[in-house]
Parts: C-alpha cells; sequence; structure tokens
C-alpha cells in the first residue's frame, strides 16, 4: 500500500478519481433534468397566433367549394391586389406575378392574408381591404350578372349574341376577302341590329326572338348591316375607280361585281337574304376599308378609332370628310329609355370584351394581305 501513498502516484490518481465523479454527476443530474423536464424552454406564442389559425378555419371552411366560387376568389384577389399597389408595388407586383403564372386564386388569397397580418396596424390599409370584404357580397348580388353597358343587360342582347354567333363563319370569310379585322364588323353590325331587336315589335315577337336569328331590312335599308341601296352602288364603283381617294387596289376591283342582268334587283337580292347574310358583311367590309383609306391619304389616319369607323359606317360617304378632330354619332338608338349614339354603341361593344372568344381584336385592324 505505500506504492499508493506515494505522492507521485497519490495525486494523479485522486485527479482520476475526482473526474470521473464530476461526469458522472453530469450525466446524472443531466438525466434527472431530462426526466423532470426541467431543460423544455417555454417558448414563445406568437401574437399572430390567433390571426393565423382564422386564417387556416377560412380556408379549410369557407373556401372549400373552390370550384364553385372561382370568379369570385379570382375576383377578390384582383381586387386586394390593387388596394395593395398603393401601398407595397413591390408586394403587389410579387403577388400579380404568381396569379398570373398559376392562376391558382385560392393561394394568392392566402398571399395576400399573410400581407394583411403584416400590415393590421396599417389603419388607412385595413380600413380599405374591411370595406371591400364587407361589401364584396353586395357587389356580387348586383354586378356578377350585369354589364356596365346597360343596355347589353336587356334580354334581346343575349339573343342577338346567339344570332350572330351562327354567322360567325361568313363575318370571318368577308374579313378574309376584304383584310378588315372580324370584330370591326361586328361592330358595325350590333349598331343596327340593336335598334331592331326590340321586344315590342312583332318581328322580333314571331321569329326574332324564338328562332334565335338577326333581323333582315328589306325596305329602305338591306340585310343585316343596313346598307342603303345608293351606298352599295357607291361602294361598287369606287372599288373600280382609280383616281378615287378611296380606291382599294387592282385585287379589289372585281370584288362586287354583278352579273349581266338587272342590278339592282340582283343587288338587293344578295343583300337582303335570309340564308346567306355574307353581301351584307362583305359590303360593310369594304366601306370600312374604303373610309380608312380616304382619311390615311388625307394625313388623319383613324385605324384606332373603331368608334369613327362605326360612326362613318352609319353616316355615310357624303358625312366622310377627313379632319384632326371626328366626332362620334350617327343615329340615335334608344334602349329601354336611355339614348345612344349608333357610334357610342359600337365603340362599347368593340372594347366590351363581349363575343371576343369569337371575334378577338387582330394585331391589325386593316391588313393588305387580305
Amino acid at each position: 500500500m505505500k506504492f499508493f501513498k506515494r505522492s507521485w502516484v497519490k495525486i494523479p490518481l485522486l485527479t482520476v478519481t475526482i473526474l470521473f465523479a464530476l461526469i458522472g454527476f453530469f450525466l446524472t443530474g443531466s438525466y434527472l433534468a431530462i426526466k423532470m423536464k426541467w431543460t423544455n424552454e417555454s417558448g414563445i406564442v406568437d401574437a399572430n397566433n390567433r390571426y393565423f389559425s382564422q386564417i387556416q378555419d377560412k380556408y379549410n371552411q369557407g373556401y372549400r367549394k373552390v370550384k364553385q366560387k372561382l370568379d369570385y376568389n379570382d375576383h377578390e384577389a384582383l381586387h386586394r391586389i390593387l388596394i395593395l399597389n398603393k401601398y407595397y408595388p413591390k408586394n403587389a407586383e410579387f403577388i400579380l406575378h404568381a396569379y398570373t403564372k398559376n392562376h391558382n386564386s385560392l393561394e394568392v388569397l392566402r398571399m395576400l392574408d399573410a400581407v394583411d397580418l403584416q400590415l393590421k396596424d396599417n389603419q388607412s390599409y385595413s380600413k380599405e381591404v374591411k370595406e371591400y370584404l364587407r361589401n364584396k357580397n353586395t357587389y356580387r348580388k348586383k354586378y356578377a350578372t350585369e354589364s356596365v353597358f346597360e343596355w347589353m343587360n336587356i334580354a334581346e342582347w343575349q339573343t342577338f349574341k346567339e344570332a350572330v354567333a351562327k354567322d360567325k363563319k361568313l363575318i370571318d370569310s368577308a374579313a378574309s376577302v376584304t383584310g378588315v379585322e372580324p370584330r370591326l364588323i361586328v361592330a358595325c353590325l350590333v349598331g343596327e341590329q340593336i335598334r331592331l331587336f326590340n321586344s315590342g315589335r312583332e318581328a322580333y315577337k314571331k321569329w326574332i326572338g324564338p328562332l334565335k336569328i338577326l333581323s333582315v331590312e328589306s325596305q329602305f335599308s338591306f340585310g343585316v348591316t343596313g346598307i342603303k341601296e345608293h351606298t352599295a352602288i357607291e361602294i361598287e364603283r369606287l372599288l373600280k375607280d382609280r383616281s378615287s381617294v378611296y380606291y382599294l387596289g387592282e385585287k379589289y376591283e372585281h370584288l362586287l361585281d354583278i352579273e349581266n342582268g338587272d342590278s339592282s334587283n340582283q343587288r338587293i337580292a344578295r343583300l337582303t337574304s335570309y340564308r346567306n347574310h355574307y353581301y351584307s358583311y362583305l359590303y360593310a367590309a369594304v366601306f370600312l376599308k374604303q373610309v380608312k383609306m380616304q382619311w390615311q391619304r388625307a394625313g388623319f389616319p383613324i385605324d384606332d378609332r373603331p368608334e369613327i369607323l362605326v360612326t362613318l359606317f352609319n353616316v355615310g360617304f357624303p358625312q366622310s370628310q377627313p379632319k384632326a378632330n371626328p366626332r362620334v354619332g350617327g343615329s340615335t338608338i334608344q334602349v329601354i329609355e336611355k339614348k345612344y349614339s349608333f357610334g357610342a354603341i359600337g365603340y362599347q361593344f368593340y372594347y366590351s370584351g363581349e363575343l371576343y372568344d369569337l371575334f378577338p381584336f387582330k394585331e391589325k385592324r386593316f391588313d393588305w394581305k387580305g
């Protein structure tokens, strides 16, 4: 035992013993701390926890029928993006980008809710959002089935849309031959037809409404676009007059040739055909292109003024006088108790988005390759 009492042995041995004791104490203490949950951190509850829960509940319950509410979700998403854009354009840009990329309005609404949470102390922003959300159901009920263009809310307008859809091939054909945008031709048709689509008229009650067909005029004006005979004659003449400011070019000269015989009867017959409205659209398209050329040669191009082109279609060649500030107008059309000008009706239709799938905007309204 004397060996262990020697200092050079005793001191290192005692040191090792104490070290092992300390390690054992630490391990035992750690075990007890874990077992007794002394090491658990209390953590924090996010101040917005209640809001996060509300958002989750909202999407789990209120938005289960996403397909049925898709249009409403889109409306809400886009409206709230516009509100956000007033305050934080950068974030609005990010969210709009996400919307345009995947068109998932539900996820975009979640993104907006995250923004709302961050801006809950921004009284001005919160007030705008709350005002919209408070009234959105009213907006839906009031405007979901209505157009901002009041004359498009009448039942006769729905009849017209079904009727003109049947003529799409004829309109496209006339457009292809002349190089005139189909939607521009339809803008002229709308003004003429909406004047005739009156539920008080016997023709509407008997044939137009039930059969979903266009009204064909056969007295002072002719066809579905209401071409007057003297206008039709002038259109034909100007196609061949190479000295005229209306002249379109050699390849158009024989576009409306009439075979030998009674030209007047043949002209009226092809314009007033109930089965085939092609010539109604063709005459209208040629007229539009002729006045377009007249104004262009005078230094006042009106390619980007569908309301002026439609107005000129209605008033005819004598009133087509190129100038810097042309006016929209034409015949007065009364729908219910409100009056519109022919040009205004055409303009509103052209930019309304109605029938866009059938007659979309073209890159050019007038294509000389037609």
